[in-house]
C-alpha cells in the first residue's frame, strides 16, 4: 500500500501536476489521520471492554467473599446471643443462684464460657484489586465506595475490637480456669462474687458493642450483595 501511494506521488511530480499533488498529499494525510483515529478508537474500545470485564469479575468475586463473611458473622452472632442472656441472668440474680441453685448457676456459667469466636474477613479479591490499582478506575463508583467503606472502616473496627474482646476473654478464661475445667463454681465470698461480676461485665460491655458492629456489617454486606 505504501509503495502504491509513493508511485502515485512520483507520477504526479514527474508530470508537473503540483496542484493535484498537493491535493493528493492532503488527502493522504487525512486518510492517515483517519486511520490513526480508527486505530485509537478500537484500542480504547478494547481497553474499555477489558476494564468492564475486570470490574464485573471483581464485583462478583467480592460478593462471593462477602456471602462467606456474612455466614461467619451470623455464626458469631448466634454464639454471642446466649452469652449476653447468661450475663444478664448472672448480673440480676447471681447471689440467689449461688446460695440456692448451684446447678442452674453452673449451667449458666457453662453457656457463657462455651466458646469465643471473633471475625476476620476474606479479603483476597479486594486486596488484589487495591494492590493492582484497578479499583480506582472502576466505573460503578457508588458500589465501589460501599465496598471500600466496608473493608477500610467497618471491617477494620471489627478486627481491632475483636482483638480487644479476645484479650478480655483470655483474661477471664485464665482467671476462672477452675470453673471452666470442672464445670462447677468454687466456694466464693460475697466479695469474690462481686469481683466475678465485675470481670464479666468488663467483657460483656465489649461483647455487646461488638455484636452491634457485627449487625452493622451484615447490613452493609446486604447493601452490597443485593445491588446489581
Amino acid at each position: 500500500m505504501t509503495k502504491f501511494f509513493r508511485k502515485i506521488r512520483q507520477n504526479l511530480l514527474s508530470e508537473g501536476k503540483a496542484g493535484k499533488y498537493l491535493k493528493y498529499a492532503i488527502g493522504e494525510i487525512i486518510l492517515v489521520v483517519i486511520g490513526i483515529l480508527i486505530a485509537l478508537s478500537i484500542n480504547n474500545w478494547n481497553e474499555t471492554r477489558k476494564q468492564s470485564e475486570s470490574e464485573k469479575e471483581f464485583i462478583t468475586s467480592v460478593k462471593n467473599d462477602l456471602k462467606q463473611d456474612k455466614a461467619f458473622i451470623q455464626l458469631i452472632v448466634e454464639i454471642i446471643k446466649p452469652r449476653i442472656e447468661a450475663y444478664e441472668t448472672l448480673n440480676s440474680d447471681l447471689p440467689n443462684l449461688y446460695a440456692n441453685d448451684k446447678k442452674s448457676l453452673d449451667s449458666i456459667f457453662d453457656n457463657y464460657f462455651k466458646s469465643q469466636r471473633t471475625f476476620y474477613p476474606i479479603s483476597g479479591s479486594y486486596e488484589s484489586a487495591v494492590s493492582g490499582n484497578q479499583i480506582t478506575v472502576f466505573r460503578n463508583k457508588k458500589l465501589i465506595q460501599k465496598i471500600i467503606k466496608l473493608y477500610n472502616s467497618t471491617y477494620d473496627r471489627l478486627i481491632d475490637n475483636g482483638q480487644i474482646l479476645d484479650e478480655r476473654w483470655a483474661f477471664l478464661s485464665k482467671k476462672y480456669s477452675y470453673e471452666r475445667r470442672t464445670g462447677h463454681f468454687r466456694e466464693m465470698t460475697p466479695e469474690q462474687l462481686s469481683e466475678f461480676l465485675d470481670d464479666l461485665h468488663h467483657h460483656y460491655v465489649q461483647m455487646e458493642w461488638y455484636l452491634n458492629q457485627l449487625k452493622l456489617a451484615i447490613s452493609e454486606i446486604d447493601s452490597i450483595t443485593t445491588e446489581n
